[in-house]
């Protein structure tokens, strides 16, 4: 009986680990392309600032509201968020995520400020805060914004 318990659970977890890793190619990350979609619906993108950007807000399982920006070529140059849960910066992050952990490793605990932080590498900006199920950030590619476009257009 325990034996079944257990094979039944390797093959629930195998299902779901192989369901997570196929989920995660489709999605966008820093870099590169927003994702086309229909034209309509809550998470159509809408354009901002002229048309310099396109932003779509997404809501991750963890309740967080996720702003995903692209130029109008479809690159991501930023994400900003908000909520109960931090998400999941090295999905968000992509390509950069290495360069951000660098720059968090090197920054370690000098600021003694456990509830913000500000990474800022030269390929990537990071900003971080709030207390618990508060948090708020904004991630952007200094080097990718569209001209006039700066750091406080990413709301």
């Amino acid at each position: 009986m325990l034996k079944s318990r257990f094979c039944a659970s390797a093959v629930a977890s195998t299902i779901a680990l192989i369901v997570c890793c196929a989920s995660a190619g489709a999605r966008a990350e820093l870099g590169g392309a927003m994702p086309n979609e229909a034209s309509s619906g809550p998470s159509a993108p809408r354009t901002i600032l002229n048309g310099a950007l396109r932003v779509r807000t997404l809501t991750d399982a963890g309740n967080t509201t996720i702003n995903e920006y692209a130029t109008s070529t479809g690159q991501i140059v930023a994400y900003t968020w908000q909520g109960p849960t931090m998400p999941d910066l090295h999905a968000l992050l992509g390509q950069y995520a290495g360069s951000y952990q660098t720059g968090a490793a090197a920054a370690g605990s000098a600021s003694g400020n456990l509830h913000a932080s500000r990474i800022a590498r030269p390929d990537v900006i990071v900003e971080s805060g709030g207390p618990m199920r508060g948090y708020v950030g904004r991630a952007w590619l200094p080097a990718a914004l569209p001209a006039g476009v700066t750091a406080n257009d990413l709301q």
